[in-house]
């Protein structure tokens, strides 16, 4: 292991890697060279991805040499998917959220948007009573990715790409936790 690899996963094991084990996560330095940190991550996508920015700031504060830090999961890489097949995703998940997830949601005043894919990772945005809601990583995690990981086989992961301090009328809000 290479030298800034070391020093990346020190700042890891004493900054986020608590956090990201205690949500269902892993995160390990891939490969460190010329600046670029890359990190695969595994398990949920929820432990790792929210904390992208918080991870990739407490890296480049702790190891100045660090231009860059990439997440990348277990053998996900350009070449895997067919061409079309990130639409493909999309448009699948789509379906099934609007068939399975978003019908049981409303009840709730909520409702939940495929915003992209990649990788076969799936971005999700809830709205409505979801957004800022306290149990939205509830219904994500227990709820709505295991449907999706259910139906669509091709899916790595999904990430939550909502903006919850943004919520105006939560269903759950955050003081009833």
């Amino acid at each position: 292991m290479s030298d800034l690899a070391a020093q990346v996963g020190a700042v890891l094991a004493r900054t986020v890697l608590p956090s990201v084990i205690a949500r269902g996560g892993a995160i390990r330095v891939a490969a460190a060279g010329d600046g670029v940190v890359t990190l695969e991550v595994s398990g949920s996508p929820g432990a790792v991805f929210p904390l992208a920015s918080r991870i990739e700031a407490a890296i480049r504060a702790a190891v100045p040499q660090v231009t860059a830090v990439r997440l990348v999961t277990p053998g996900a890489g350009p070449s895997q998917a067919p061409a079309g097949a990130a639409a493909d995703l999309a448009e699948a998940a789509r379906q099934a959220l609007d068939a399975e997830v978003n019908p049981a949601i409303a009840a709730h005043r909520g409702h939940v948007t495929v915003t992209g894919t990649d990788h076969g990772w799936i971005r999700i945005r809830l709205d409505g009573g979801c957004q800022g809601c306290s149990l939205a990583e509830v219904t994500i995690r227990q709820g709505i990715e295991p449907l999706l990981r259910a139906r669509l086989p091709a899916m790595t992961g999904l990430t939550d790409t909502t903006d919850h301090e943004a919520g105006t009328d939560p269903f759950f809000s955050p003081e009833k936790r």
